[in-house]
């Protein structure tokens, strides 16, 4: 287990490390200034070489690079430029809405998208199972945005359930926090969950054909009690590797479905980073959004050895 451990563990990090190279040449070291950036074309030289300088431009890219990292290591992300406050105060600030988005909208895609599969494979080639394929088809092909907007119409604008927008910040209750993020959860999670809706129900049908299956059957377990004690746990594998990848794909999606509805979070931050120029905020936004993921594959990669301790061994 530890081999396995230090195996994967080494491969979150040799990830890290190549993300955060791509990173640093693309927003600093490829041709073009990025004091200039931020200050336009027309700004007079003295004020670029001013800039520069405040942000170390001058110095060597591996020593730039070099206090970078280190400068995340503890904490330190340095100071936006438009905002002229600590990166990592907006950092925070922007993380208490989004990562509670993103975590309610996994949560409802779970739900929706597991008792959608199950419901379909149990009833393979009945009208449950065409009636949700059809629907989930029609859930992959609705754009994220357009259907965010049509839940605006609908349950903020005609119904008065929701509001269209904003966000009054945890300090006004949980409910109220909660009620500003119910669209937006609902709007991510609704495509994502047709996604693993289609996903479960090939995973489920796949073992259901296995002879163990047919053993269990044969020994008089119900088509149900084969389904929750032998099938779900061996169909889990492909399961989970499709939900790692929704979350990560959620925390990419709150960038838009955040604009959609003016939620001050992450995705807002990065955008309003990008109008500003402000490559400080936007180069530390986007490696944290890397960590995200590559974070979320390694507990995958754990996960996996949990559901399927075989696994574990042939790595070993």
């Amino acid at each position: 287990m530890s081999a396995f451990l230090l195996k994967r563990g080494a491969t979150f990090i040799a990830t890290l490390v190549a993300a955060s190279i791509v990173i640093f040449l693309v927003l600093e070291v490829l041709p073009g200034n990025a004091a200039q950036v931020m200050l336009g074309p027309e700004a007079p030289p003295e004020a670029v070489a001013a800039l520069s300088q405040k942000l170390g431009l001058d110095r060597p890219a591996l020593a730039r690079y070099a206090g970078w990292i280190a400068g995340m290591a503890k904490g330190d992300l340095g100071t936006s430029y438009a905002y002229d406050t600590p990166v990592a105060d907006l950092v925070d600030q922007a993380l208490t809405l989004t990562i509670p988005l993103a975590l309610i909208a996994m949560a409802l895609n779970t739900v929706l998208g597991l008792a959608l599969g199950i419901f379909a494979a149990a009833r393979h080639n009945r009208l449950g199972d065409v009636a949700v394929m059809a629907l989930s088809q029609v859930g992959i092909a609705i754009p994220t945005f357009w259907f965010a907007i049509l839940l605006i119409l609908l349950f903020a604008v005609e119904l008065g359930w929701f509001p269209a927008g904003g966000f009054p910040g945890w300090d006004a209750g949980l409910w109220p926090g909660l009620r500003a993020l119910i669209l937006p959860a609902v709007s991510l999670a609704i495509v994502q969950s047709a996604i693993l809706a289609r996903v479960t129900r090939s995973a489920v049908l796949e073992v259901l054909r296995e002879d163990f299956v047919r053993t269990a059957r044969a020994k008089g377990l119900t088509r149900g009690a084969a389904l929750r004690r032998h099938v779900l746990r061996n169909a889990l594998i492909p399961i989970v590797t499709i939900m790692g990848l929704q979350f990560s794909n959620l925390l990419v999606l709150t960038i838009v479905v955040e604009n959609v509805f003016s939620l001050p979070g992450l995705g807002k931050l990065i955008l309003n980073s990008i109008d500003n120029r402000d490559v400080v905020v936007v180069q530390d936004v986007v490696m944290l959004l890397a960590a995200m993921v590559v974070a979320v594959n390694f507990i995958v990669d754990l996960l996996y050895a949990v559901i399927d301790p075989r696994l574990k061994l042939r790595e070993l």
